[in-house]
């Protein structure tokens, strides 16, 4: 029977999905996730996000008349749904922030936003923002830590959802001969530094993870 690491704990339909395809599943978490009590200023209009973990910080911290007032800007159909169920306005979505960049650039030069995010965010937002003189302000609502733990043996396939959780993981372990299933780009570009056998989900969210795991199992 193949084995596949996890790199994140699933959840309990993710996990039913993976092993009704008759791999066996191993999971922890690399990284963990730490919330800031940073104070989040609600005179902006326009608040974006690239992960769900800002969203739940600045939840904690809104009422329901500021909502009415806020234009959301976000990264992947998770992050939406997270703010759409709980009553925000999301104006513009994108799969990658690239792609999010792109569109705030073209369309929306003259605004002012609030970017919150983590300790390890990507530069594409901030940079491209810069570059064409968008006025933003960028605030750390949560930080990223990094959850090493040792393995000895060896997994068939290995899945990673962010750079941060392949740098935990090499750590205190090696990639060897293992297929690394990325969950985008990103994740992909750190991987491509210690490997070869990497395969790509082809939309960014951890059901694509998965299936890409088990399609290719299947097939061998």
């Amino acid at each position: 029977m193949k084995t596949v690491l996890s790199t994140k704990i699933l959840e309990p339909s993710q996990k039913e999905l993976f092993l009704n395809s008759g791999l066996s599943l191993v999971e922890y978490d690399a990284i963990k996730i730490e919330f800031l009590d940073t104070k989040i200023p609600f005179e902006y209009q326009n608040y974006i996000f690239t992960s769900k973990n800002a969203v739940k910080v600045f939840l904690r911290q809104i009422n329901e008349s500021q909502k009415k007032k806020i234009q959301t800007f976000c990264v992947g159909e998770k992050t939406k749904a997270l703010l759409e169920d709980n009553g925000l306005n999301v104006v513009e979505t994108a799969e990658y922030a690239t792609a999010l960049a792109a569109i705030i650039v073209k369309n929306y030069k003259e605004e002012t936003f609030l970017f919150l995010c983590g300790n390890k965010r990507r530069d594409v937002l901030p940079i491209a923002m810069t570059e064409n003189n968008i006025q933003f302000k960028e605030l750390n609502v949560y930080m990223t830590i990094l959850n090493p733990k040792a393995f000895h043996r060896n997994f068939d396939g290995i899945l990673f959802f962010s750079p941060s959780g392949i740098q935990s993981y090499l750590l205190e372990n090696t990639t060897g001969n293992s297929i690394l299933f990325c969950i985008g780009e990103t994740t992909a570009t750190e991987a491509q530094k210690h490997s070869k056998n990497i395969i790509v989900a082809n939309k960014p969210t951890v059901e694509n993870v998965l299936v890409q795991a088990i399609n290719h199992f299947r097939h061998l």
